[in-house]
């Protein structure tokens, strides 16, 4: 325990939903739900507007639209998330080269190893400049926790929310935690909350009261122990500067059931191509491949292949996967698909690929190998060696042994809420919703006024997908309104 508070805790404020709100103009000050639309979807973060109506994380999205049906619900955009929490990253590592990332919007920060706070009064005045550094380089606001340990930071950066810091003085740690839940210490979740209730023990202070020996009775040694030292606000954890990835992996959770076993397999593949693309961005590769499948009676099943050394080459994972699949039986539905890599390492071995087409086909008798594009081995032997010569886009040439018929009639396009696009008159803006043929598009961009709305045909030649706009930085042309043409009558 440190006799100054020294240690930074930070954590944006409903962080996902915040960008929502500062990249789409006509979203602030109102209720903004991000998280999967679908009838199964979660909640990942609610606005603080939303809040106010008892939505929150991990709420079913059935649920929160029940309780906020005037709420805005968007789909995550990670690759803007991660463009924004890189710029708080970046600010954090200015103070200390001890920061210890918990996710893409939380950090502990070690400000005395960055010389930059010693005391009190300098490790408030850090935190201050902090919050005003991350709003002029984001548009967003976040909480400072200060405290001596990592425990008591965090404890003061939730007490500061929304767009607060709160120091807690060294010596005044039992104080402020007696009156607080025993939900607020680390690792009480709601099964332990409930088996102390019982037991008559429902704050902080009540903990510290009941003694060591009580709490290992009831808990164990090692839980029972822990918590009572957190209780009277000790904790000698250091801030670490790296944290290895153990894994990386990506699932899918279906609205309907899956049956048809062309449609899992290709599921499964679409998972593994985004699973290589995850892996090659933390700058890993991994020995072993991980399916997940979870069938219609929540029944979950996981599968693993170990390969002789590590790979991040898309059509490996994609093969691998593959082979565990056909060891998992579907036949009653499946709701939900995950492809992961474990076992990760920092290099790769380039003949990987061949030493696994080598091992030799593993699917059902009489049944070629599941290809890499998901096709059966014999249809696919094309497109799998030009996955395996190209980069991660090169699995799309798969398509080319489509029928021809197919291929002149692509499936519609489609638009999902929150999504960006870009039009060639009107410029950059977002979907706000689709249906029967068309797309209803919002014009605005960062910084703008709130913008137009206009509707087109979801084949609309004018209009495609877009990358994000950066939050702060871009300004909008000189004299141009959101969502204005130049040259003429506004679309349909």
């Amino acid at each position: 325990m440190r006799a100054a508070p020294t240690i930074l805790h930070l954590d944006m404020d409903a962080f996902y939903a915040s960008v929502e709100q500062a990249s789409k103009p006509s979203l602030r000050g109102k209720a903004v739900i991000v998280g999967g639309l679908g009838p199964r979807g979660v909640v990942a973060t609610a606005s603080y507007e939303a809040r106010r109506f008892g939505v929150h994380s991990a709420m079913p999205m059935a649920q929160a639209r029940r309780l906020c049906p005037n709420g805005a619900y968007l789909i995550p955009r990670f690759t803007l998330y991660r463009q924004v929490s890189d710029v708080v990253m970046a600010l954090l590592r200015e103070l200390s080269p001890l920061v210890e990332p918990l996710s893409l919007d939380e950090a502990f920060v070690d400000l005395e190893a960055g010389a930059v706070a010693f005391d009190s009064a300098g490790a408030r005045a850090t935190g201050e400049r902090l919050r005003a550094d991350i709003r002029a380089a984001t548009g967003l606001s976040g909480s400072v926790g200060l405290a001596g340990s990592k425990m008591l930071a965090k404890v003061a950066s939730e007490e500061a929310k929304p767009a607060g810091l709160l120091l807690i003085e060294p010596g005044t740690e039992r104080e402020l935690l007696a009156p607080m839940s025993v939900r607020t210490l680390p690792g009480v979740g709601p099964a332990t909350g409930e088996h102390l209730r019982r037991a008559g023990i429902t704050t902080v202070g009540d903990l510290a009261e009941a003694g060591e020996d009580e709490l290992v009775r009831m808990l164990g040694r090692s839980h029972g122990v822990g918590l009572y030292r957190m209780a009277l606000g000790i904790d000698d954890r250091p801030v670490v500067a790296e944290r290895d990835a153990k894994s990386v992996s990506v699932e899918d959770t279906f609205d309907v059931d899956l049956h048809d076993r062309v449609r899992i397999r290709t599921e499964v593949q679409r998972l593994a191509d985004r699973c290589v693309q995850r892996l090659r961005g933390s700058g890993h590769s991994g020995r072993t491949i991980v399916l997940k499948v979870r069938r219609y009676d929540f029944s979950t099943l996981t599968r693993s292949e170990t390969l002789r050394g590590p790979t991040d080459d898309p059509a490996v994972v994609r093969e691998a996967a593959a082979r565990l699949l056909e060891g998992v039986d579907t036949t009653g539905g499946v709701r939900l698909l995950g492809v992961g890599v474990t076992g990760l390492a920092d290099y790769t071995q380039e003949d990987l690929f061949a030493q696994s087409l080598a091992a030799g086909p593993q699917g059902e008798a009489g049944e070629a190998a599941p290809g890499p594009d998901g096709a059966d081995g014999a249809a696919g032997a094309p497109g799998a060696a030009g996955a395996a010569a190209g980069p991660l886009e090169g699995s799309q040439g798969a398509a080319g042994a489509e029928p021809a018929a197919e291929r002149e009639a692509p499936p519609e396009r489609r638009w999902t809420a929150g999504n960006d696009v870009r039009h060639a008159v009107y410029g950059p803006g977002w979907v706000q919703g689709s249906g029967v043929g068309r797309v209803t598009v919002r014009f605005e961009r960062p910084g703008s006024e709130p913008g137009r709305v206009r509707t087109f045909r979801v084949d609309d030649p004018e209009l495609e997908p877009s990358d994000p706009l950066p939050l702060v930085g871009e300004e909008p042309p000189a004299g141009a309104s959101p969502g204005a043409r130049p040259d003429g009558p506004p679309g349909s």
